[in-house]
């Protein structure tokens, strides 16, 4: 660093570098300024490349993983409409079991038969029903063979496929389809085996909303995670950003003092002209 005694008055270097510490502490004190505005410690790549970019790649796992929050719920909606669609079949099922069992008394005649069988056809016209109108968002679940991936993870290839594979019409779940029921043929009816297809499927449905559930857990715990290690890079301290500040403001106090000083100082060697 070059030092000058003053008595050069074309050249002021001590007013040069006096003016030089001023400018760098200025834009020191403006860096720490901002990130008491902002509440960021980087606010530009500039601030701290490195954390920069992997605060940005931590971003976007954040997204990527809320994202997949969404989807597991939309999954486990997905699962819930059709849980209460089975729910639904298997109580009207039960119920068609329950008239199969009262046909089967002898003291009935054709009359309470024919009565009965006309009861089972409208149950089995409600099965058919409540198929028709299980759907999540306009798609039909249990009309068709259901089939859907989700993402349910950070990554495009963390997914779970959400299906419904029974075969639920009244025909399938009874062996006889709604209108067809007669006095005749209520004991061929088969609710058993109908009602073990859909307890079946919910039995899959429940053990899929927990799996469900704890990728939820996981991701949130995740998503917390990495938000607090993104803090650690990205965020200032703001306690230790207002000593800096505070430290500063006295520096540029004294460095605009000493600018002043080094700019009078070669007003002494007027006295010589004297």
């Amino acid at each position: 660093m070059a030092f000058s005694t003053g008595g050069r008055i074309n050249t002021n270097v001590s007013a040069q570098q006096a003016y030089s510490a001023l400018n760098a502490i200025s834009r020191e004190h403006g860096v720490h300024q901002l990130r008491l505005a902002t509440g960021k410690r980087i606010n530009s790549a500039s601030d701290d490349p490195s954390g920069f970019v992997i605060s940005k790649k931590m971003e976007g796992r954040m997204r990527a993983m809320s994202s997949a929050v969404d989807n597991v719920g939309d999954a486990q909606s997905v699962y819930g409409v059709a849980e209460g669609g089975y729910q639904s079949i298997a109580d009207v099922l039960v119920t068609i079991k329950e008239k199969q069992a009262r046909a089967a008394n002898g003291a009935l005649g054709s009359n309470e038969l024919d009565a009965i069988a006309s009861e089972i056809n409208s149950l089995a016209s409600e099965i058919d029903d409540i198929i028709a109108q299980t759907k999540f968002n306009g798609v039909g679940l249990l009309d068709a063979a259901y089939t859907k991936t989700f993402q349910v993870g950070e990554a495009s290839t963390e997914t779970l496929t959400v299906t419904f594979d029974a075969a639920a019409t009244s025909l399938d779940l009874l062996g006889v389809a709604a209108g067809s029921v007669t006095s005749a043929n209520i004991s061929l009816l088969n609710a058993d085996s109908g009602l073990n297809t859909v307890s079946t499927e919910i039995g899959k449905i429940g053990a899929a909303v927990n799996r469900l559930s704890i990728k939820e857990t996981n991701l949130t715990t995740a998503i917390t995670n990495t938000e607090a290690a993104k803090s650690r890079i990205m965020d200032a301290d703001v306690a230790k950003e207002q000593i800096q500040v505070s430290k500063l403001q006295i520096l540029q106090q004294t460095s605009t003092a000493q600018l002043a000083q080094a700019n009078a100082s070669p007003k002494n060697f007027l006295s010589l002209f004297q």
